[in-house]
């Protein structure tokens, strides 16, 4: 016996007398169609949406942005003419709508826009990165991101102090908030405070706390950030910008697990895992006397280099797609792909700024975009959508084009490998044994 293919499933919000002519046509070429109330769209799992587009939700549009949002899927909005003519109406319905029919239903005609919309819907399903469905923290499917996983892992049970290095933008506190919520003090406090942020003459007081009168303007008592992580983690990124003064109440923190807040004389048990984060170099630092050798080796009994974005070959379209649909919810408008020249400029850029600069781009763009997908432009890059080439010799060009080459496909398949090495025109265990030889995966 054939196993019957699911029924393509249509949902009409709030359906209306028009929609009598329509339905009986599409049930009889196999949808499956449903109907609710705009309020319980969440519930209702659909291929395609149908809603009539009234004055009353364009004066109160949050209800319906939201709702298209969280869908996931393509809607189609139905006017009348009347509709179709007030202010800002198409600008509306081209920002939110797959595409939208004009009433009466000319019935032929919507199910060729049913149908469009359907397979757009079946296009983005297989386009659907990672990101959607991987719970953890750090995305990515490299094999640096793999590896870092994998280690945090192993680190994160530990009681031990944990040194984390990386460029500036890789996301170290991101891997500090990883380690506190995989370790065994996951549901105790986690406090971060950056060393290079605070005033010199206030750090002291925000990692120890003081006691009311100890200086001109200490009011009244202050629970320092040590004391508010007790039970905790403890991070303190930037380490490196910790005056010396401060480096030598901290070790003595570190050996005695007791701190004495500003002005006071009572010596406070404190239990906090320490995390430390930096992007200078401490071991230059410690030559030149910026920072104390004893407190280094407190701090980096484990070890733990965050991946700058260059490096991270074939995460970069699951990363600017995380921050596309993350950041549209808050510019309030649709997640949008990027465009080929975009993918480009991306992919030559070399990203000083690492994901950091990635996401802010990226909410940049959205801003700036004009048409459904961003464009070089609108992130920034124009400049690099057809970046010039230095000259190698013949052995690098060929080396760094198929190197090139492996990380374009992977950077438009990042979700489907089999695609990825179609694309390029080799097996799938040829694609993984290049991928190994350039040591990108």
């Amino acid at each position: 016996m054939l196993a019957m293919s699911s029924p393509r499933r249509l949902l009409v919000v709030d359906p209306f007398e028009d929609c009598h002519q329509l339905l009986p046509g599409l049930q009889s070429i196999g949808w499956s169609v449903d109907s609710c109330s705009l309020e319980s769209v969440s519930d209702r799992p659909c291929d395609v949406g149908l809603f009539r587009l009234l004055p009353e939700h364009l004066e109160r549009p949050d209800a319906l942005k939201q709702m298209i949002n969280r869908s996931g899927t393509q809607w189609i909005a139905v006017v009348s003419p009347d509709v179709l003519k007030l202010k800002n109406v198409g600008n509306f319905v081209y920002e939110w709508f797959f595409d939208f029919h004009t009433l009466p239903f000319d019935v032929p005609r919507m199910q060729v826009t049913i149908g469009r919309a359907f397979g757009m819907a079946r296009l983005h399903d297989k386009m659907l990165n990672p990101a959607d469905t991987q719970p953890h923290e750090l995305l990515g499917e490299s094999r640096s991101l793999r590896e870092l996983r994998k280690l945090l892992g192993k680190f994160a049970p530990t009681e031990s102090p944990i040194l984390i290095r990386g460029e500036s933008g890789t996301g170290k506190e991101l891997v500090a908030q990883t380690l506190h919520r995989q370790s065994l003090r996951h549901d105790k406090p986690f406090i971060a405070i950056n060393c290079g942020s605070i005033a010199e003459h206030l750090i002291q007081s925000e990692l120890f706390g003081h006691e009311k009168g100890a200086f001109t303007g200490a009011y009244q008592r202050k629970i320092g950030r040590i004391e508010a992580a007790n039970g905790g983690t403890l991070f303190l990124d930037e380490i490196g910008d910790l005056p010396l003064e401060l480096q030598a109440n901290l070790l003595r923190f570190l050996q005695e697990k007791h701190i004495e807040r500003v002005g006071g004389g009572e010596s406070i048990p404190v239990n906090v895992r320490v995390l430390a984060a930096t992007h200078i170099d401490l071991e230059a630092a410690i030559l030149s006397g910026r920072f104390r050798e004893d407190l280094y080796y407190r701090l980096n009994v484990l070890q733990v280099s965050t991946v700058p974005l260059r490096e991270l070959h074939g995460d970069l379209s699951l990363l600017a797609n995380h921050f596309a649909r993350f950041y549209s919810q808050e510019i309030g408008r649709r997640p949008r792909s990027f465009s080929e020249s975009a993918l480009v400029a991306m992919g030559n850029h070399v990203w000083p700024g690492n994901v950091r600069e990635l996401a802010n781009r990226v909410r940049r763009g959205l801003v700036m975009a004009e048409g459904r997908q961003i464009e070089a432009a609108d992130l920034g890059l124009e400049s690099y959508a057809n970046a010039p080439l230095a000259m190698e010799t013949l052995e690098d060009y060929k080396h760094r084009a198929e190197r090139q080459a492996l990380c374009d496909a992977l950077l438009r398949h990042s979700s489907n490998l089999s695609a990825a090495a179609k694309v390029l025109g080799v097996s799938r265990p040829t694609f993984y044994r290049l991928l190994h030889k350039h040591q990108i995966r």
